[in-house]
């Protein structure tokens, strides 16, 4: 790669050697974080070693502690290294869609549409609201995210599927247990790099006023954008701004993003990587179970992945289980094992 770069006529074609310096970049940054962890390994060990042949406990248990922190940093970078498909640097949209239950299920995909929210700021990634669909008495019907960072997309493609929830129903006067369900649909932001033609004789247009949770944001007019693409049934919408031409521009974006998804996870299906769940929203294609009542679990259905602090979830700790179904689309197996410090 560095004789490419450092090849006179490199700059001819400015867009392909943009391509070749950021892909130098990100590998001279996962190299350096490799020495990097290599050598503060070489430190912690010795300091261990010195700390057990010279019976001292504060030196060993430096040591430990240093171990301790290198376990959290390599398996950082194990996932990190996992994020290398084509467009998993990209920015993501990331849409959530009530299923059948009323009430119950626009709540819990109202729940699901914070829980990512907290996620991604969490991940100090910038979210904006492209479009909420308000419930008729509660909740979400659908809404949209966009998810702004680098990663972004490679950390939140597998959360696509269908999520169960299991609670004592707020709505329900007798406290009886209700299970709902809501659908998670990510895909990446298209960037310039990317061209994707859309014929624009095959969509249909429609315009209407927006719904959202009520103030200053919602329109007075008929300013949001529905876009069908009818070869493909694709159906997006955006109703962030108040000015439709605004919100149009967003709408196109969607749905060449939407279109682009379909062709990485078409391109996946003949590799037999495993695509994520887009079915019907309702029992027996749920990818995680949150279980609020009688017990506390929130468990993914692909890779058994589980966590007893369902609240923490909810609250957007989702790294863990996103890890653990990153690392089983990678062919040939789960992530690397590390062995806990003792």
């Amino acid at each position: 790669m560095n004789a490419r770069i450092e090849d006179p006529n490199l700059w001819n074609d400015a867009e392909d050697a943009q391509k070749i310096m950021r892909e130098r970049s990100e590998l001279e940054e996962r190299l350096g974080a490799q020495k990097k962890l290599e050598s503060e390994l070489d430190d912690a060990l010795t300091l261990v070693e010195l700390g057990e042949a010279e019976g001292d406990e504060a030196t060993e248990s430096e040591g430990v502690a240093a171990l301790k922190a290198l376990l959290a940093e390599a398996k950082r970078l194990q996932l990190e290294a996992l994020l290398s498909g084509e467009a998993d640097a990209n920015d993501a949209y990331l849409e959530v869609h009530s299923g059948a239950g009323g009430t119950e299920s626009c709540d819990w995909a109202r729940m699901l549409f914070r829980m990512y929210a907290r996620w991604a700021e969490r991940k100090k990634f910038k979210v904006e609201i492209i479009e909420e669909t308000a419930g008729d008495e509660a909740g979400l019907k659908s809404g949209t995210l966009l998810i702004k960072g680098h990663n972004a997309y490679g950390w939140a493609k597998t959360e696509s599927g269908v999520h169960r929830l299991v609670r004592i129903s707020p709505f329900d006067s007798n406290a009886r247990r209700h299970t709902s369900f809501a659908s998670v649909w990510v895909y990446p932001v298209v960037d310039d790099r990317i061209d994707i033609e859309v014929n624009e004789s095959d969509c249909r247009i429609d315009t209407y006023r927006s719904s959202g949770a009520g103030g200053q944001h919602v329109n007075t007019t008929d300013s949001a954008i529905r876009i069908t693409h009818i070869p493909s049934g694709i159906v997006v919408a955006c109703q962030a701004e108040r000015s439709q031409h605004k919100n149009r521009a967003t709408a196109w974006n969607m749905l060449r993003a939407r279109l682009y998804e379909k062709e990485l996870e078409r391109r996946e299906a003949e590799a037999n990587a495993v695509a994520a769940a887009k079915t019907d929203i309702g029992w027996g294609h749920q990818i995680r179970s949150y279980v609020l009542q009688p017990y506390q679990l929130v468990k993914d259905l692909r890779t058994g992945h589980t966590s007893g602090t369902p609240d923490e979830v909810l609250d957007g700790e989702l790294d863990d289980f996103m890890q653990a179904s990153l690392a089983q689309r990678v062919e040939g197996g789960g992530p690397v094992q590390v062995e806990d410090v003792e």
